[in-house]
């Protein structure tokens, strides 16, 4: 095997994803780093931040082809878990879910780190991915012969809709 082996091989495939998704996930959702101070004082633009994100989130892994082998390979990986987990947790899942968790922290108040931040956000990632892992079904029980750009907006408009209605939950919690 040129990669040395099929964990050689696992390792490569997971070095790619998080290149893949960490590029993906900086356009979204900016560097994964701390909000600025400027940042901090701005709920607005952390709302729109979260929107943004989630569409482009719904772009990449529902309308592009390639995202069907990255969430295969993911899926098993999570199914059973090799060193090339740990590679995908390290390089994307923890930061990307941190990142989103300040972000969630900017836009409501609630703590960043807190479990009801940690779970929405989880949610929020999880809806995406369904269509994804369910994309025969949801073609199927929708009617569609695949799912493309046209069919990925639609899908976005949902999500950032359950995205709205969270937000404003969250908000009517707080009054």
């Amino acid at each position: 095997y040129h990669f040395g082996g099929k964990e050689g091989l696992r390792a490569a495939a997971a070095d790619y994803i998080v290149d893949t998704i960490q590029t993906i996930a900086g356009q979204a959702i900016g560097n994964l780093r701390a909000p600025s101070d400027s940042e901090a004082g701005d709920p607005e633009a952390a709302r729109a931040q979260l929107f943004t994100a989630l569409e482009r989130m719904v772009a990449f892994v529902v309308a592009r082809p390639e995202a069907g082998e990255i969430v295969q390979f993911v899926l098993r990986e999570l199914s059973h878990p090799t060193a090339a987990l740990d590679r995908i947790y390290d390089g994307v899942f923890e930061p990307t879910h941190r990142r989103l968790c300040l972000v969630w922290e900017q836009a409501t108040g609630e703590p960043a780190e807190s479990e009801a931040t940690r779970l929405t956000v989880f949610t929020l990632i999880g809806q995406v991915v369904y269509f994804r892992i369910g994309r025969e079904a949801v073609m199927r029980r929708m009617g569609w012969r695949a799912i493309g750009d046209a069919e990925a907006v639609k899908i976005a408009a949902t999500v950032t809709d359950n995205l709205g209605a969270i937000l404003a939950a969250r908000k009517d919690r707080r009054s």
